[in-house]
């Protein structure tokens, strides 16, 4: 079956099809997909992963057309970073 792995960077996105038989989990379809040797950055322990927007275990099956995501950590406190930037003549919604 046919699925796919994906991985974003800020300078850089890819998207790996991936051959695997049925039954196979997200571990198999990320080491299958040669993504780690490609972005040695990338810590499955550590790292948050999901198939189509929605959390995923790494030995969670997939089906035929999954996407696998692999999510980067976050750098920065979501909290210190401004929701929006002020705009010079807009209206405050505060």
């Amino acid at each position: 079956m046919k699925v796919g792995v994906s991985y974003a960077l800020p300078q850089r996105q890819i998207w790996l099809d991936v051959e695997v038989d049925e039954g196979a989990t997200v571990q198999d379809v990320i080491e299958r997909s040669g993504i780690l040797q490609q972005f040695p950055e990338i810590d499955l322990s550590t790292q948050k992963i999901g198939v189509f927007g929605q959390l995923a275990k790494l030995d969670q099956v997939l089906e035929e057309g999954d996407r696998v995501e692999i999510y980067r950590p976050i750098t920065v406190d979501p909290k210190t970073v401004k929701r929006k930037r002020k705009i010079p003549g807009a209206k405050d919604d505060d």
